[in-house]
């Protein structure tokens, strides 16, 4: 979905979106039901790392989205369900990176 057609979207359905298309902290996925929680991963340097860990957690039950920034380290998660910090620890362990905390 491009920043264009979710900012229609939101603007139809009333969210916080701004007439910019700028949401914050995560509101319009919470609007949708899902639970966004932002990790701290170390260790992810490229696009490469950023797959190997949203691949490795998009495959945990419930996980609708991932979104990996290995420039501040950041995995952002949209999940039916809050995740166990244990359970994405261990996908990210399996990726062969590292999960500090969640931010």
């Amino acid at each position: 979905m491009t920043a264009e057609t979710k900012t229609d979207t939101a603007q139809a359905t009333g969210s916080c979106c701004s007439p910019t298309g700028s949401c914050h902290d995560g509101a319009a996925e919470a609007q949708s039901g899902g639970v966004t929680t932002v990790y701290q991963v170390t260790g992810m340097t490229c696009s490469h790392c950023e797959g190997a860990v949203a691949g490795e957690i998009s495959e945990l039950p419930g996980v609708s989205s991932v979104q990996a920034d290995a420039v501040t380290g950041r995995v952002t998660v949209v999940s039916d369900a809050p995740l166990t910090v244990a359970s994405v620890r261990e996908a990210v362990d399996e990726a062969g990176y590292e999960l500090v905390d969640t931010v």
